[in-house]
């Protein structure tokens, strides 16, 4: 219920042709877009990307109110619209009241089209019927939504307190189904699950079928991360360390385009075309196109020339500060 052929650079030309195809210059790819990492706003976890999928195994349903309720805050200052999934042991009321508790504005933005309380057995089950391909492709009419609407994302909570041991399998599945479908989407999903009432097999299983797994157990917070997570944080952080070398001025530097910068970023942090390609979203033969354009503009020779300019740079002005 809702409330109110590769390109080569030409040294003996100063032409710059233009790019074989024309990508969409403000989407997550480009530096003032989408930023790479997300708040969650539970202090274990921190930050997180875009395509996260969390499990959150709560004991008692306090834990499952205030983890929701900062998770949804986080989110909504963020500028991303918030979906809840709401099933037993919480009621709507409850879930309402511990939000506006945490969040002033909470009615101004839920009237805005900003946020909304779903009934989760309803949203899972559609006349007794469990589709997880349609559960799955409903998210992502949310997310369409949310781009319309322009917010950043879609940021999800969905409670399975709900499922029957009958239907565990069919819901497993359903877990693996979302989590590959949030590749290169701007989501985070988060799954509570009571660890009252899941069995130690079951507990298992689900862990499995997300990144990462949160459990609230004897007052205290835990957290797991898997090895992907932590290689995608290991290519932001590098990723941040290119665009601080890119921050110090050099020569050529203002004849480069915005996406001129971003490849050229890609590029200083070692990676191939194929990986540049994919964290932009745009095609190898384009970052292929854009580094013989940034070649010819800074006069260099090759790759390891051109990083030679722009690292060697930022080391002697930061030698002079």
């Amino acid at each position: 219920m809702k409330a109110p052929g590769k390109a080569k650079s030409s040294r003996k030309s100063a032409k710059i042709e233009q790019p074989p195809e024309h990508p969409h210059e403000g989407g997550s790819s480009d530096l003032s877009g989408r930023t790479p990492l997300r708040p969650t706003g539970i202090r274990v976890m921190g930050d997180m990307p875009w395509g996260s999928h969390i499990c959150l195994f709560y004991e008692t349903k306090a834990d499952l109110l205030d983890a929701n309720a900062v998770y949804i805050k986080a989110g909504l200052e963020s500028d991303e619209y918030c979906v809840w999934a709401i099933s037993e042991p919480i009621t709507e009321d409850e879930a309402w009241a511990v939000l506006r508790r945490d969040i002033p504005d909470l009615d101004k933005r839920a009237a805005s089209g900003q946020f909304e309380i779903l009934p989760g057995y309803d949203w899972y089950l559609k006349g007794d019927e469990f589709n997880s391909k349609k559960i799955t492709s409903g998210w992502h009419e949310k997310l369409h939504f949310a781009l319309d609407k322009g917010f950043e994302g879609l940021r999800i909570s969905g409670n399975a307190f709900w499922i029957e041991h009958n239907r565990w399998s069919e819901f497993r599945e359903y877990e693996q189904e979302l989590d590959d479908s949030l590749e290169d989407r701007p989501m985070l999903v988060l799954c509570t699950y009571s660890l009252n009432a899941s069995r130690a097999v079951d507990v298992l299983d689900v862990a499995r079928a997300h990144q990462f797994t949160v459990a609230r157990r004897r007052g205290q917070w835990e957290f797991s991360e898997t090895p992907e997570l932590k290689h995608a944080k290991r290519e932001i952080k590098s990723l941040g360390d290119a665009l601080l070398v890119l921050s110090r001025p050099f020569a050529g530097h203002e004849s480069l385009t915005s996406r001129e910068r971003t490849v050229l970023a890609q590029i200083v942090r070692g990676a191939s075309s194929k990986e540049a390609a994919g964290w932009l979203k745009i095609s190898p033969r384009t970052i292929d196109f854009h580094r013989a354009n940034i070649l010819q503009k800074l006069n260099a020779k090759n790759v390891a020339d051109l990083v030679r300019i722009v690292v060697g740079n930022f080391e002697r002005s930061r030698g002079s500060d």
